[in-house]
Protein backbone atom coordinates (compact mmCIF):
# COMPACT_ATOMS: atom_id res chain seq x y z
CA UNK A 1 0.00 0.00 0.00
CA UNK A 2 3.01 2.35 1.09
CA UNK A 3 4.28 1.87 -2.40
CA UNK A 4 1.30 1.80 -3.85
CA UNK A 5 0.72 5.62 -2.35
CA UNK A 6 4.18 6.70 -3.14
CA UNK A 7 3.80 5.95 -6.63
CA UNK A 8 0.24 8.03 -6.85
CA UNK A 9 2.07 10.52 -5.57
CA UNK A 10 4.73 10.69 -7.66
CA UNK A 11 2.42 10.55 -10.59
CA UNK A 12 0.48 13.29 -9.23
CA UNK A 13 3.76 15.62 -8.60
CA UNK A 14 4.69 15.00 -12.34
CA UNK A 15 1.18 15.96 -13.91
CA UNK A 16 1.02 18.68 -11.77
CA UNK A 17 4.54 19.91 -12.74
CA UNK A 18 3.71 19.21 -16.71
CA UNK A 19 0.80 21.48 -16.28
CA UNK A 20 2.36 24.49 -14.52
CA UNK A 21 2.21 27.33 -17.76
CA UNK A 22 5.38 29.15 -19.21
CA UNK A 23 4.47 32.41 -18.75
CA UNK A 24 5.38 34.57 -21.46
CA UNK A 25 4.77 38.66 -21.94
CA UNK A 26 2.88 40.24 -24.82
CA UNK A 27 3.35 43.56 -25.11
CA UNK A 28 0.29 45.68 -26.44
CA UNK A 29 2.02 47.81 -28.42
CA UNK A 30 3.24 45.04 -31.13
CA UNK A 31 1.27 44.69 -34.01
CA UNK A 32 1.10 42.40 -36.89
CA UNK A 33 3.32 40.32 -38.35
CA UNK A 34 4.49 40.11 -34.35
CA UNK A 35 1.79 39.44 -33.04
CA UNK A 36 -2.19 39.82 -33.64
CA UNK A 37 -4.35 40.87 -30.50
CA UNK A 38 -8.49 40.00 -30.60
CA UNK A 39 -9.69 40.83 -27.79
CA UNK A 40 -6.92 41.47 -25.10
CA UNK A 41 -5.70 37.63 -26.49
CA UNK A 42 -2.59 37.01 -28.80
CA UNK A 43 -4.36 34.75 -32.10
CA UNK A 44 -1.29 35.03 -34.16
CA UNK A 45 2.00 36.50 -35.33
CA UNK A 46 5.50 34.94 -35.94
CA UNK A 47 6.33 35.83 -31.48
CA UNK A 48 3.01 33.65 -30.71
CA UNK A 49 3.97 30.63 -33.19
CA UNK A 50 7.44 31.17 -31.62
CA UNK A 51 6.31 31.54 -28.44
CA UNK A 52 3.75 28.72 -28.41
CA UNK A 53 6.01 26.61 -30.38
CA UNK A 54 8.85 26.79 -27.71
CA UNK A 55 6.43 25.89 -24.79
CA UNK A 56 5.10 22.71 -26.64
CA UNK A 57 8.54 21.54 -26.64
CA UNK A 58 9.76 22.18 -23.09
CA UNK A 59 6.30 20.42 -22.36
CA UNK A 60 4.61 23.46 -20.78
CA UNK A 61 1.18 24.72 -21.67
CA UNK A 62 1.85 28.55 -23.01
CA UNK A 63 0.39 31.74 -20.99
CA UNK A 64 0.33 34.93 -22.38
CA UNK A 65 0.51 37.61 -20.29
CA UNK A 66 -0.53 41.00 -22.26
CA UNK A 67 0.94 44.13 -20.88
CA UNK A 68 1.47 47.69 -21.94
CA UNK A 69 5.23 48.06 -22.61
CA UNK A 70 6.34 50.33 -19.53
CA UNK A 71 4.52 47.30 -16.82
CA UNK A 72 6.62 44.43 -18.37
CA UNK A 73 9.81 44.46 -16.64
CA UNK A 74 7.95 45.48 -13.34
CA UNK A 75 5.95 42.00 -14.26
CA UNK A 76 9.30 40.00 -15.00
CA UNK A 77 10.60 41.18 -11.71
CA UNK A 78 8.01 40.31 -9.46
CA UNK A 79 8.02 37.03 -10.88
CA UNK A 80 5.05 37.24 -12.93
CA UNK A 81 6.43 36.43 -16.08
CA UNK A 82 9.48 33.85 -16.82
CA UNK A 83 9.84 34.69 -20.34
CA UNK A 84 10.18 38.01 -22.63
CA UNK A 85 10.99 38.01 -25.98
CA UNK A 86 11.49 40.33 -28.59
CA UNK A 87 14.26 42.24 -27.19
CA UNK A 88 17.76 43.49 -27.32
CA UNK A 89 20.58 42.99 -24.01
CA UNK A 90 21.34 46.90 -24.87
CA UNK A 91 17.73 48.27 -23.97
CA UNK A 92 17.98 46.35 -20.95
CA UNK A 93 22.34 47.10 -19.62
CA UNK A 94 21.11 46.46 -16.33
CA UNK A 95 19.26 43.59 -16.24
CA UNK A 96 20.37 41.38 -12.96
CA UNK A 97 21.83 38.22 -12.59
CA UNK A 98 18.60 36.25 -11.83
CA UNK A 99 17.81 36.07 -16.14
CA UNK A 100 19.61 34.42 -18.48
CA UNK A 101 19.74 35.67 -22.21
CA UNK A 102 19.23 33.44 -24.98
CA UNK A 103 21.36 33.24 -28.43
CA UNK A 104 20.41 35.84 -30.86
CA UNK A 105 17.15 34.71 -32.86
CA UNK A 106 16.56 37.55 -35.28
CA UNK A 107 17.90 41.01 -36.97
CA UNK A 108 15.73 43.91 -37.01
CA UNK A 109 16.13 47.25 -38.32
CA UNK A 110 14.57 50.37 -37.28
CA UNK A 111 13.67 52.33 -40.52
CA UNK A 112 12.81 55.77 -40.91
CA UNK A 113 9.83 55.60 -43.58
CA UNK A 114 7.64 58.25 -45.50
CA UNK A 115 5.01 58.03 -48.11
CA UNK A 116 6.14 57.37 -51.65
CA UNK A 117 7.91 60.48 -51.61
CA UNK A 118 10.42 61.38 -51.54
CA UNK A 119 12.78 59.42 -53.68
CA UNK A 120 16.51 59.57 -52.05
CA UNK A 121 17.79 58.31 -48.72
CA UNK A 122 17.01 61.30 -46.41
CA UNK A 123 19.49 62.50 -43.68
CA UNK A 124 17.34 62.42 -40.28
CA UNK A 125 19.79 65.17 -38.63
CA UNK A 126 18.88 67.37 -41.89
CA UNK A 127 15.30 67.56 -41.37
CA UNK A 128 13.87 70.89 -40.53
CA UNK A 129 11.70 70.61 -37.26
CA UNK A 130 8.40 68.39 -37.39
CA UNK A 131 6.96 65.75 -35.61
CA UNK A 132 8.07 62.13 -36.72
CA UNK A 133 5.05 59.26 -36.18
CA UNK A 134 6.77 56.97 -33.18
CA UNK A 135 5.60 54.26 -30.98
CA UNK A 136 4.69 54.84 -27.10
CA UNK A 137 6.93 54.19 -24.60
CA UNK A 138 10.01 52.78 -27.51
CA UNK A 139 13.06 54.16 -27.18
CA UNK A 140 14.61 55.29 -30.27
CA UNK A 141 18.48 55.57 -29.57
CA UNK A 142 20.07 57.29 -32.87
CA UNK A 143 16.90 60.34 -32.94
CA UNK A 144 17.08 60.50 -29.35
CA UNK A 145 19.28 63.79 -29.59
CA UNK A 146 17.34 65.55 -31.85
CA UNK A 147 14.14 64.90 -29.81
CA UNK A 148 16.35 66.04 -27.23
CA UNK A 149 17.39 69.16 -29.15
CA UNK A 150 13.96 69.96 -29.70
CA UNK A 151 14.36 69.34 -33.16
CA UNK A 152 12.23 66.83 -33.83
CA UNK A 153 9.42 66.33 -32.10
CA UNK A 154 7.88 62.52 -31.05
CA UNK A 155 4.25 61.63 -32.33
CA UNK A 156 3.52 58.48 -29.96
CA UNK A 157 0.79 56.32 -30.89
CA UNK A 158 -0.07 52.95 -29.01
CA UNK A 159 1.13 50.35 -31.07
CA UNK A 160 3.52 50.09 -34.92
CA UNK A 161 0.42 49.82 -36.89
CA UNK A 162 -1.01 53.02 -35.70
CA UNK A 163 1.89 54.52 -36.68
CA UNK A 164 1.99 53.37 -39.99
CA UNK A 165 -1.74 54.58 -40.39
CA UNK A 166 -1.37 58.20 -39.40
CA UNK A 167 1.90 57.88 -41.87
CA UNK A 168 -0.40 57.30 -44.83
CA UNK A 169 -3.30 59.53 -43.49
CA UNK A 170 -0.52 62.29 -44.32
CA UNK A 171 -0.82 63.06 -40.25
CA UNK A 172 3.23 63.29 -40.62
CA UNK A 173 5.94 63.43 -43.47
CA UNK A 174 8.25 60.53 -41.81
CA UNK A 175 7.65 57.59 -38.97
CA UNK A 176 9.72 54.75 -37.25
CA UNK A 177 9.18 51.66 -38.49
CA UNK A 178 10.61 47.93 -37.78
CA UNK A 179 11.03 46.32 -41.11
CA UNK A 180 8.59 43.09 -40.51
CA UNK A 181 6.01 45.83 -39.98
CA UNK A 182 6.38 48.06 -42.70
CA UNK A 183 6.40 44.74 -45.43
CA UNK A 184 3.25 43.47 -43.57
CA UNK A 185 1.68 47.09 -43.73
CA UNK A 186 2.04 47.74 -47.74
CA UNK A 187 0.67 44.03 -48.39
CA UNK A 188 -2.31 45.60 -48.32
CA UNK A 189 -1.37 48.45 -50.34
CA UNK A 190 -1.22 49.02 -54.23
CA UNK A 191 2.41 49.63 -55.40
CA UNK A 192 2.11 53.30 -55.91
CA UNK A 193 0.59 54.15 -52.32
CA UNK A 194 3.34 51.72 -50.32
CA UNK A 195 5.55 53.60 -47.66
CA UNK A 196 9.32 53.04 -48.35
CA UNK A 197 12.25 53.00 -45.77
CA UNK A 198 14.20 56.32 -46.36
CA UNK A 199 17.03 55.53 -43.84
CA UNK A 200 18.31 52.86 -41.58
CA UNK A 201 18.56 53.75 -37.93
CA UNK A 202 19.78 51.41 -36.62
CA UNK A 203 20.09 47.70 -36.54
CA UNK A 204 19.98 45.12 -33.32
CA UNK A 205 20.03 41.70 -32.70
CA UNK A 206 16.91 40.28 -30.49
CA UNK A 207 16.26 37.43 -28.34
CA UNK A 208 14.95 36.02 -25.45
CA UNK A 209 15.43 36.06 -21.32
CA UNK A 210 14.22 33.65 -19.19
CA UNK A 211 14.10 33.80 -15.36
CA UNK A 212 16.34 31.86 -13.63
CA UNK A 213 14.15 30.46 -11.02
CA UNK A 214 13.71 26.86 -9.74
CA UNK A 215 11.02 26.78 -10.48
CA UNK A 216 11.15 27.72 -14.48
CA UNK A 217 13.40 25.07 -16.51
CA UNK A 218 15.38 27.62 -17.57
CA UNK A 219 18.17 25.51 -18.84
CA UNK A 220 15.84 23.53 -21.36
CA UNK A 221 14.08 26.73 -22.72
CA UNK A 222 17.45 27.90 -23.86
CA UNK A 223 18.48 24.90 -25.28
CA UNK A 224 15.34 24.62 -27.09
CA UNK A 225 15.64 28.44 -28.59
CA UNK A 226 18.88 26.99 -29.69
CA UNK A 227 17.56 24.07 -31.52
CA UNK A 228 14.67 25.89 -32.52
CA UNK A 229 17.36 28.73 -34.24
CA UNK A 230 19.71 26.17 -35.42
CA UNK A 231 17.08 24.01 -37.23
CA UNK A 232 15.63 26.56 -39.10
CA UNK A 233 12.21 26.72 -37.60
CA UNK A 234 12.42 30.22 -36.75
CA UNK A 235 12.69 30.88 -40.20
CA UNK A 236 10.32 28.77 -41.46
CA UNK A 237 7.83 30.53 -39.29
CA UNK A 238 8.74 33.79 -40.66
CA UNK A 239 8.62 32.71 -43.70
CA UNK A 240 4.39 31.63 -42.93
CA UNK A 241 3.84 35.66 -43.20
CA UNK A 242 5.88 36.43 -45.32
CA UNK A 243 6.00 33.67 -48.00
CA UNK A 244 9.97 32.56 -49.42
CA UNK A 245 10.98 36.49 -48.03
CA UNK A 246 13.44 35.26 -44.72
Amino acid sequence: MRLAMGALLSISLNVFAAETPLRFAVSDSWAMPLVQLDHGRPTQGILYDVMLSLATQVGAPAEFHVLPRSRVQIAMEHNEIDVRCYVAQSWLPNLPDNYLWSVPLWTQPDLLVSRPVPPTEVIPASLPRQTIGTVLGYSYPTLQPLFDANQLLRDDARNQELVLEKLLAGRNQYAVSNQWTLDWFNQRLLPDRQLRSVAVLQEQSLGCFVRNDPDVPAQRILRTLVRMKMSGEIDDIIRLYFGAKP
